[in-house]
């Protein structure tokens, strides 16, 4: 059974499970979609024992990932009514500080990215160019550019976090 077979075969449960997870069936629809697209990426022609279990894996995964943003950027803007009395315009000096410090952190980070993934990550996040525009240039499928696109982010995350 190919991908799109499979995703015949499965959508609506699919979109059923991730619904359940976010809340919101448009949401659910667009984790699916994603986890195909990751699906693409990370199995690059191979065969799976068990494509659906991997794609669940991957939907939740992806749907909890959605839901710890949004819980963030809710504080982000709940902090941010907070403060919107006060008169200071520009940021503090420890501010500049820890933004200089993290866009050093995130270069370093891109700098250890393989040529392609940093490329891609460069392409999508400074010059947002979309994830087809992306694999054209680099000659890959869209599914591979979006696994560099995600690789780079992740590992400049994980660099921000304190991780290797």
């Amino acid at each position: 059974m190919g991908y799109s077979d499979l995703y015949l075969a499965h959508r609506v449960e699919l979109v059923d499970y991730a619904t359940a997870i976010v809340g919101d069936r448009a949401r659910g629809e667009d984790v699916v979609q994603e986890a195909f697209l990751r699906l693409d990426a990370a199995t690059a022609g191979r065969t799976l024992d068990e494509p659906v279990g991997y794609l669940r894996r991957i939907i939740r995964n992806l749907a909890i990932d959605w839901l710890r943003r949004r819980s963030v950027e809710g504080r982000h803007v709940a902090d941010t009514r907070d403060v919107e009395g006060v008169a200071e315009d520009r940021p503090s000096q420890e501010d500049v500080l820890a933004h200089r410090d993290e866009l050093r952190i995130v270069m370093e980070a891109m700098a250890e990215l393989p040529e392609r993934t940093r490329i891609a990550l460069e392409m999508h996040r400074f010059d947002g160019f979309k994830l087809k525009d992306i694999a054209t240039h680099l000659g890959i499928s869209v599914g591979l550019a979006h696994a560099l696109v995600y690789q780079g982010l992740e590992h400049c995350r994980k660099r921000l976090l304190g991780g290797a």
